[in-house]
């Protein structure tokens, strides 16, 4: 199944890690650290051209991608279909 970001970017749903609330995380120091080292290293891949609103971490063999997306994470969520599989659990 397939994930779409924004922007013609759609990753693999078994690649995802995590999708996060930018607002909500980039308060963290150690998300901020986070990101930057992502952006410094050149893994971050921006599919937006408006106000950013969440990310997502992939990884495909080993390699860490972190996609920065105006689609909200509940959203995201709810397509990659992550919320209908908890509730089976």
């Amino acid at each position: 199944m397939y994930l779409h970001l924004g922007q013609d970017t759609v990753v693999r749903t078994d690649q995802v890690v995590g999708i996060f609330d930018l607002e909500n995380t980039s308060i963290s120091k150690i998300t901020k650290e986070f990101l930057a080292k992502s952006e410094r290293a050149g893994r971050v891949v921006n599919v937006t051209s408006d106000l950013p609103k969440s990310f997502v971490i992939c990884t495909d063999g080993g390699r860490v991608r972190v996609y920065i997306t105006q689609i909200s994470s509940a959203t995201l969520r709810k397509r990659a279909g992550f919320i209908e599989g908890i509730a089976n659990v």
